[in-house]
């Protein structure tokens, strides 16, 4: 019994992530596999912000278009967190472009 409900769940997993995927390939956005490694680059970007002690990466929205282009959107405190986590962006694998749309609060 426990097996089968493991494979109807994976099976279930599966068929979303094929859908998911499917939208933007039919609208001739991106391939498959440039969504999925946009979606790659974008968690590796958000995580590394969550690391750092100088962002605040809950008031930062990252996402990843075109080969590799990080736009980084949402408010950040000060100028210098701004630039860090632009810097940040930078250094992740497969970023190839920062579009760094920050707004510093006043």
């Amino acid at each position: 019994m426990k097996l089968s409900r493991t494979i109807a769940i994976a099976a279930f997993a599966g068929a979303t992530l094929v859908m998911a995927t499917g939208c933007s390939v039919a609208r001739k956005q991106e391939t498959v596999g440039e969504y999925i490694d946009g979606s790659a680059v974008t968690t590796a970007v958000k995580a590394k912000l969550a690391e750092d002690k100088e962002t605040s990466a809950s008031s930062i929205n990252v996402k990843t278009i075109d080969g590799g282009i990080v736009q980084l959107s949402g408010f950040a405190k000060s100028q210098s967190e701004k630039d860090r986590a632009g810097q940040i962006a930078r250094g992740v694998k497969g970023v190839t472009e920062v579009r760094n749309s920050l707004i510093v609060k006043q």
